[in-house]
């Protein structure tokens, strides 16, 4: 397993500031998102595999925007309260 260095990763991203914020979404997609990696997992946790992803060049932060819309969904159900009606 090769080491990721944010040198690494700035060559595809601006700045270390959105290299932070990229990788923290990503990082998140991977984790609880389900997404798949674009690079083989290695038994790596998700935050160095979103930053192996970013040195790569395999994720931009237009393709984690985009997966962030897709995936936007209510964070809760709102339900008649039927209880209020029994009164």
């Amino acid at each position: 397993m090769a080491r990721v260095t944010v040198e690494d990763c700035l060559d595809n991203v601006d700045n270390r500031f959105e290299l932070v914020m990229l990788a923290t979404k990503r990082a998140r997609q991977l984790a609880t998102g389900g997404k798949e990696p674009k690079v083989a997992w290695e038994n790596d946790k998700p935050t160095v595999v979103a930053l192996r992803e970013i040195a790569g060049g395999l994720v931009d932060a237009e393709y984690v925007a985009q997966e962030e819309l897709i995936e936007e969904e209510p964070l809760f159900v709102s339900f008649e309260d039927e209880s209020s009606e029994a009164l």
